[in-house]
């Protein structure tokens, strides 16, 4: 499960490693209507560079937003070639504000997001903070080409509601 701490729950030994990113964009509609976006990951298969399906799998309404379990398959690029990874995402979906993110996949990888949808002058500035933690024998390779997905899925939210205006 997701909890609003992302870095409270997570264990790192010298296997594993964690880093964390900070990525932003500003995006030419309302804070309600880019979380909204984002929040389905249905949408955001149409703009995530590496996502080939999603499947909702649960919801839970609460008292102060939803809870929603996807089960996702990825295509990873490896070296001329791109393999197939399967994995669950948790979003924590707050009424009003941010959104937390919980992806895991094997072997042992993990990203968590904390995502805000500021109200700025030209619509909404959109800041993921990203931990990243992955095996030491694929860091590298985890953390490049989650931080180059993420940065394409942030510009295609952009365009997205750019296409719309």
């Amino acid at each position: 499960m997701v909890t609003p701490n992302p870095l409270g729950s997570l264990l790192v030994s010298w296997w594993i490693t964690r880093t964390t990113q900070i990525l932003c964009e500003k995006v030419p509609a309302p804070p309600e209507q880019v979380r909204d976006f984002y929040a389905d990951l249905n949408n955001l298969k149409t703009v995530h560079p590496l996502i080939v399906s999603v499947r909702t799998t649960a919801r839970r309404e609460n008292s102060d937003g939803y809870e929603q379990t996807y089960r996702i398959c990825d295509r990873i690029p490896l070296r001329g070639f791109a393999i197939r990874i399967g994995y669950q995402a948790h979003l924590r979906v707050y009424t009003h504000g941010k959104v937390i993110t919980e992806a895991r996949q094997f072997p042992r990888v993990r990203l968590t997001g904390m995502v805000s949808f500021e109200l700025v002058d030209s619509g909404t500035l959109v800041t993921e903070r990203l931990w990243i933690q992955a095996p030491r024998p694929l860091a590298g390779i985890t953390n490049r080409e989650a931080v180059k997905a993420h940065r394409a899925m942030l510009s295609g939210i952009r365009s997205h509601f750019e296409t719309r205006s």
